[in-house]
């Protein structure tokens, strides 16, 4: 974890910002305050945070669009915040480019765990085999570039981590607990829509056809593989 990581927090309540303020200041976070989308999305072009949470519903820009607008030029990890914790809502926020949901009221000791994964880093990936080339796909585990067809293909942090755990374990089969456990943290289990939606954000950016994908198999009633269509 980077020292004093700054977390920006997005919520038009202000006993939310107040709360999860105190907490973090005292766990020696940096933190900033913003009370709209519109100050969220300043905010986080001024001051670069380590982390986002952001409420989706606010006043002027709801999360989802803020969050839309942040993936159009970072992939800083982003945290929804929702009182309503229906697995739409969760799909709809994730498919917009967030890395996580809790729905609230959550605790304190909740919320600093998904910090804590979202602040992880990648370590150790294929030491011996830093490039990876699979069909027309290029990764290059040390550089963290991603290449289709020679092409640069831009992906938010939790896709890329996804990508190169695959990548690590060509043809084999890893079921969602694995998934979960490997990119998110032990505490999550539970949460295949993650892994689903995920999935089928990577199927979207570097299958020829989404629909019928060569690379991101899935395996009915066990979990996916990343395959090598050659």
């Amino acid at each position: 974890m980077p020292n004093k990581p700054k977390i920006l927090i997005a919520d038009d309540e202000p006993n939310i910002r107040m709360f999860v303020r105190a907490n973090l200041v005292a766990r020696e976070f940096e933190v900033l305050l913003a009370k709209s989308g519109e100050e969220a999305l300043e905010l986080a072009e001024q001051s670069l945070p380590d982390v986002i949470i952001l409420d989706i519903n606010m006043p002027d820009l709801d999360g989802i669009e803020v969050c839309r607008r942040l993936r159009a030029w970072t992939d800083i990890p982003i945290i929804m915040l929702s009182v309503r914790g229906d697995d739409s809502d969760k799909v709809t926020a994730l498919n917009e480019g967030a890395d996580d949901y809790i729905t609230k009221p959550f605790s304190i000791e909740e919320l600093l765990a998904r910090i804590r994964v979202a602040l992880r880093h990648i370590v150790s990936l294929e030491a011996h085999a830093p490039v990876v080339k699979i069909g027309d796909l290029e990764i290059d585990l040390a550089k963290r570039i991603v290449k289709r067809s020679g092409v640069v293909v831009r992906l938010t942090r939790t896709e890329y981590r996804l990508l190169a755990f695959m990548a690590a374990n060509i043809g084999k089969v890893l079921d969602h607990t694995l998934i979960l456990h490997t990119i998110w943290g032990p505490e999550y289990g539970q949460e295949k829509e993650y892994v689903r939606v995920f999935i089928g954000q990577l199927r979207r950016k570097l299958e020829d056809n989404p629909l019928d994908p060569r690379y991101f198999v899935t395996e009915p009633g066990m979990g996916y593989r990343f395959a090598d269509p050659t």
